[in-house]
């Protein structure tokens, strides 16, 4: 494996640097001042890294990522505890519409509304719902379609 310190990275950067400024000089001919300003400041960054020691940081995080995701990539063991947590989220979804459908189905039956005495062969079994008095329904009027819009606008004082 290499490291960062089997690099030699002050001419690696310091070229980097010199061909990006070439660049921006073709840019800055070309496209404008705008153009050639702005690939000039990212032609900078490769130096301005290493001389700020944020290129050995960077050089660590990528080394970082790169070994967890080999890692992941490659490891049997990373692949089956991905099986099993698939497989975990599955059978949770699962027991969730079964327990849905259970509710759903379940409340519907009827709790048992009977008395545990049975009625004597004699008296006669009292009804198991009350009846309820029969209310007429109220008879509308011809004119009741518009009659509450226009006590509405009477009130108002609309005509």
């Amino acid at each position: 494996m290499v490291t960062f310190n089997a690099i030699a990275w002050l001419p690696l950067c310091a070229g980097v640097t010199i061909a990006g400024l070439v660049f921006s000089f073709l840019a800055f001919r070309r496209r404008g001042a705008a153009s050639g300003l702005r690939v000039g400041a990212w032609a900078l960054l490769p130096l301005a890294a290493y001389l700020t020691g944020a290129l050995q940081s960077l050089w660590t995080i990528g080394t970082t990522i790169v070994g967890f995701v080999t890692g992941l990539v490659f490891n049997p063991a990373v692949w089956a505890g991905v099986a099993v947590a698939g497989l975990s989220v599955v059978l949770f979804v699962v027991s969730g519409v079964m327990r849905g459908r259970k509710l759903r189905f379940g409340r519907k039956s009827k709790p048992q509304t009977e008395d545990p005495v049975q009625p004597s062969a004699n008296k006669p079994a009292a009804p198991a719902t009350p009846q309820q008095p029969a209310v007429a329904p109220k008879q509308p009027r011809k004119d009741d379609d518009f009659s509450d819009i226009e006590d509405l606008l009477k009130r108002r004082g609309i005509s």
